[in-house]
């Protein structure tokens, strides 16, 4: 996989979202303020400076493009760029205790630093900042946000939910892969990649085609995630390599063999038939099975088919040629990412 330059529109909007993060960041009580700017990268455990590597920002972006897309002005889409991406942020310190992930972008995640109770408290705040973010003017664009913000964050808890129940399952075929990933990850990039529209107050068609172009975009973006699960440089992704594998979860290279059936997938189902993480030879050996069986192939494949789907989405709607060309760019450069 081929890393792509980094679109310049992750830096615009970061420095248009980042002050505004901060700030409500900064509105949490002492006791919540230090591992929640610790988690965003802003400082270490200990309160000090830090220069940790941040997020790609990709949620904001969108949001600030889905308020270009329909001719406002990027300012109009801040509040839904900052709840958004405090809902993802949420999101990702409670995985990482459900994963039980201790490193993240290169450092202990928020649950390794801090404690567990204080890493679940955390996001719930995280979560219900974001919905002060948007209330503090309930205009009727914000309280429309704020209502499509709460649906998206249901269905992508409802992805996490199936995801999880994969676990107990012997095997699980593509489509109920592809299903789990357009809720656990499609939803809120369909939030993202519509926010800006809706609170720019735009026609209901426009904001339909933005948010299937960024549902679309999740299943890209899950796709290349799976991928760079097993296969993906730990210097670069920041997490152990073969990460997915050893937790033996059913990912989509894993589906995608499981789907095929054969004695692959005979033996791929052996290997994660067993009780607690597997081996590195056995991740070795998994990873092997996949690839020869088309898991890495297919699974690439189903992120360029939906890189179609997502630039077809935005189309011929009537969007901003600007903001469209700026979308193409970032769907392309998360299906070409290498992290």
């Amino acid at each position: 996989m081929v890393g792509a330059a980094t679109p310049a529109v992750l830096e615009r909007t970061r420095v248009l979202v980042e002050p505004l993060l901060a700030a409500a960041v900064d509105r949490l009580v002492d006791e919540l303020r230090l591992p929640a700017r610790y988690h965003f990268g802003w400082v270490e455990a200990d309160g000090s400076p830090s220069d940790a590597v941040a997020g790609k920002g990709l949620r904001p972006a969108l949001a600030v493009l889905s308020a270009e897309a329909v001719g406002a002005d990027a300012s109009v889409a801040l509040p839904g760029a900052v709840a958004v991406q405090l809902v993802h942020d949420f999101s990702l310190v409670h995985d990482d205790i459900i994963d039980g992930d201790e490193e993240r972008r290169h450092r202990p995640t928020v649950w390794t630093a801090f404690g567990m109770d204080d890493a679940i408290i955390v996001g719930d705040a995280l979560h219900n900042l974001a919905y002060q973010v948007l209330l503090e003017d309930p205009t009727p664009e914000r309280v429309a946000a704020t209502s499509r913000l709460a649906r998206a964050t249901t269905v992508m808890i409802a992805g996490q939910a199936a995801d999880m129940a994969f676990d107990d399952l012997p095997a699980v075929d593509l489509p109920a892969c592809l299903a789990m990933e357009a809720d656990k990850t499609g939803a809120l990039l369909g939030y993202s990649a519509s926010v800006g529209a809706v609170l720019a107050g735009a026609p209901a068609g426009k904001v339909d085609a933005l948010e299937a172009y960024g549902v679309e975009l999740g299943l890209v973006f899950q796709a290349v995630d799976d991928v760079l699960g097993i296969w993906g440089d730990p210097v670069v992704t920041g997490k152990a390599a073969g990460n997915d594998l050893r937790e033996r979860k059913k990912s989509m290279p894993v589906a995608v063999v499981l789907s095929a059936g054969g004695l692959a997938a005979d033996e791929l189902r052996a290997l994660y038939d067993t009780e607690g993480d597997l081996s590195d030879e056995q991740v070795s050996l998994a990873a092997d099975l996949i690839v020869e069986a088309g898991g890495r192939d297919g699974t690439v494949a189903e992120a360029r088919a939906h890189l179609d789907a997502a630039l077809a989405a935005v189309d011929g709607v009537g969007l901003e040629a600007s903001a469209v060309d700026e979308l193409a760019a970032l769907a392309r450069f998360v299906a070409d990412r290498d992290f």
